[in-house]
């Protein structure tokens, strides 16, 4: 009980006056560059991921590192997937987590105090950490995506991966606009649905879901990806929550109107992209799921891990032929 009331106490500060969830915006916002001029400069064994499977924020950090080839350059450690009262926790008692190799503290609050000993924040992952310095460089993964996307370059693996870009220039604009509204609507949109405090929060919220859903679903129908002809952060921030849908928000955070595997076309689209080699290393669906169920009692008290319907995500897509 005490730890259902910890976490309430949390979730309430993550609340207004209308009973909306609204997300924090991330304290650490320091950003590496390939020459230095930050004041943090790219350099392999330099920097370290805190990362946690569950999350959809931190596995688009996990997916952009995977693909970038840059998993001997930038370390990184995997949280359990159960969030207890004192946060995110260190172990390798749970497969596919990890100890904390760098600083070998127990608790991630741990790494932010030492980061800043007056930090009252919240200790939320991805959290990238610099070894030389001893600090936190960012906690925001918006950020930490665009750092490993172009600054990173001559340390990938090959000549293939040093030259894929998530972001590039003449896509900018587009992609910016896309993300604002997949930001607000879908990726935070599940939140405000699952934490509404009110049946007006809840209403408001699932129904810019779904519209924003629709329209996804529509400008899917008419291009493989979101923008341009090629696979951009856009799609990988999007995908990270279309992948979670149907096996938690659906009916965890009851986001109930329909499921992704509604949408032909998003369904092929979440497909398209866990079958690019790498994306499906990412996706740990036992994770995923014990995590919201178990951690989230506020939401689900009783910690029961609901089935899910059967997905395959490796069944064919046929969207490689779309332009």
């Amino acid at each position: 009980m005490d730890n259902q009331k910890e976490k309430a106490k949390i979730l309430d500060s993550s609340i207004d006056s209308k009973g909306t969830f609204v997300k924090k915006e991330a304290q650490f916002r320091n950003f590496i560059s390939a020459d230095g001029s930050t004041g943090f400069k790219a350099e392999p064994n330099r920097y370290h991921l805190y990362v946690s499977y569950a999350c959809p924020w931190a596995s688009r950090v996990i997916l952009v590192r995977k693909l970038k080839g840059l998993e001997d350059v930038i370390s990184m450690d995997v949280v359990d997937w159960l969030m207890g009262p004192k946060g995110w926790h260190f172990s390798d008692k749970v497969e596919g987590s990890t100890l904390n190799t760098v600083n070998s503290c127990e608790y991630l609050s741990e790494i932010y105090l030492m980061a800043d000993p007056e930090y009252k924040g919240r200790n939320s992952v991805p959290c990238l950490w610099d070894k030389e310095k001893k600090t936190i460089v960012s906690n925001e993964s918006s950020e930490i995506i665009r750092m490993l996307n172009s600054e990173f370059n001559a340390f990938c693996k090959t000549e293939e991966q040093r030259k894929l870009d998530f972001y590039p220039k003449h896509l900018q604009k587009e992609i910016d606009e896309i993300n604002s509204w997949i930001y607000s609507d879908i990726n935070n949109g599940v939140y405000k649905c699952g934490f509404a405090r009110s049946q007006e929060a809840y209403d408001e919220a699932v129904h810019q879901l779904f519209l924003s859903l629709d329209r996804v679903e529509e400008i899917l129908s008419k291009k493989r990806f979101l923008v341009g002809n090629q696979m951009t952060e856009a799609d990988i921030r999007l995908f990270m929550t279309l992948v979670r849908f149907d096996k938690v928000y659906h009916g965890h955070f009851k986001c109930n109107k329909k499921m992704i595997k509604e949408y032909p076309n998003m369904w092929g689209f979440v497909r398209d992209i866990y079958q690019t080699p790498g994306v499906s290393d990412t996706v740990n669906m036992d994770h995923i799921r014990k995590h919201y169920m178990v951690s989230q009692e506020m939401i689900n008290p009783y910690k029961i891990v609901s089935i899910g319907p059967d997905l395959d995500f490796f069944e064919k897509h046929n969207r490689q032929s779309m332009k």
